[in-house]
């Protein structure tokens, strides 16, 4: 094992929630647990938080981690604080925070770590690469690191193609299960249903990109008869805009039971997935944004619930049509009434595309992601 630490640069952390952090935690996770020397380096924590128990050196940076320029300059002032130490250190940037900081201060000579390692999750390709000033700094960053990493085939090919030199440095590193998560709750184990009606369930921020209001506005279109069956529940919240605002609206004009349950904190997700029975993320093309993966798809697999969403991004790479979920085009809403439809009349299917999601989703480790990332011999050689 090389003796330098691997030091994992990002903004998203604990106690900050999302598919990104859950990534860089149970990798974090995985490296330690592979003997790996490994730091954490992310943003400072609300006063009131506390820490979680970690086989890991963790480091509170003075900063809010956005990717505004006072957060870049703050970062950046810290690495170079301590770029003795990172020197001979393996810095792993983790998500577009901190690559956008190592972007300026690699052009100083008197910070260069020994090796740098990057994962992309999908947009910030587009992003970067639409960005003028951005896109010759994304690409010199590229071409010095050592190993890049994406979550699906859908965003190494996306990298490649916006930025070809990264073609021969990148490696799949697929999502897994939380670790919280390995062992779902199941119904037996917290009771009865709640209600009669079958339950459609979303878990995810309130954002136009997850596509809740495509969700809604399928399921009003539903036959009386089948809108008399179900219910919509929504797990999350909006961080900005009125997209909730415009989501309650239209629930309350829909001829439909939906509940909005807000910000359920992760031990109690379980409990939640164990009352549904089709589980939706309809993500949408929005911007510059896209859905490279989604870790949550894997979470639903795992509880048996069976999926529906747009065939989308990556997302054809986390639910298997036809196999573990149904996926449809974003741009036919019949279509996608159709799917829900077709799990609320056929209880078989529900049950084979549950059962066939959660084996998928544990088959999936973070120990090989972390191994195909972090091979030491390979890094070592090139010392």
């Amino acid at each position: 094992m090389p003796a330098r630490p691997f030091i994992f640069l990002t903004h998203e952390f604990y106690p900050r929630r999302g598919g990104i952090a859950t990534f860089v935690e149970e990798m974090v996770l995985a490296a330690s647990a592979l003997g790996h020397e490994v730091e954490v380096w992310a943003q400072r924590a609300p006063a009131n938080t506390a820490e979680k128990p970690h086989p890991y050196r963790l480091r509170r940076l003075p900063l809010a981690g956005s990717h505004d320029f006072t957060c870049q300059l703050k970062l950046a002032l810290q690495l170079i604080k301590h770029r003795r130490y990172l020197r001979n250190a393996t810095v792993y940037l983790v998500e577009p925070g901190p690559m956008l900081t190592l972007m300026w201060l690699q052009f100083l000579h008197a910070f260069r770590p020994k090796h740098v390692l990057l994962t992309f999750h999908g947009s910030e390709i587009l992003k970067f690469h639409r960005n003028p000033f951005i896109r010759p700094l994304a690409q010199r960053l590229i071409r010095h690191a050592s190993r890049i990493s994406t979550l699906t085939n859908y965003t190494k090919r996306l990298l490649i193609d916006h930025f070809p030199e990264s073609d021969g440095k990148v490696v799949i590193t697929p999502g897994a299960l939380r670790s919280e998560v390995a062992r779902p709750v199941s119904t037996e184990s917290t009771g009865s249903k709640n209600t009669q009606r079958l339950v459609v369930l979303t878990v995810g921020r309130l954002h136009p990109r997850k596509g809740q209001r495509e969700t809604l506005a399928a399921l009003a279109a539903l036959p009386p008869e089948l809108r008399a069956k179900i219910e919509y529940w929504l797990v999350g919240t909006a961080n900005k805009g009125d997209y909730e605002d415009q989501l309650s609206r239209a629930a309350a004009q829909a001829d439909l039971h939906v509940r909005f349950l807000g910000d359920v904190p992760d031990e109690q997700l379980g409990e939640i997935y164990a009352q549904a029975d089709i589980f939706a993320l309809t993500s949408m093309p929005y911007r510059n944004s896209i859905e490279g993966f989604g870790l949550v798809y894997l979470e639903a697999g795992a509880h048996g619930l069976p999926v529906i969403g747009h065939d989308i991004g990556g997302v054809s790479e986390a639910v298997i049509n036809e196999k573990t979920g149904l996926l449809v085009s974003h741009q036919n809403p019949e279509a996608l009434s159709a799917a829900f439809a077709r799990l609320i009349n056929d209880p078989q299917l529900r049950q084979a595309l549950g059962a066939a999601g959660r084996a998928r989703a544990l088959q999936q480790n973070w120990t090989d992601s972390v191994a195909l990332l972090f091979p030491p011999s390979s890094l070592e050689s090139r010392a």
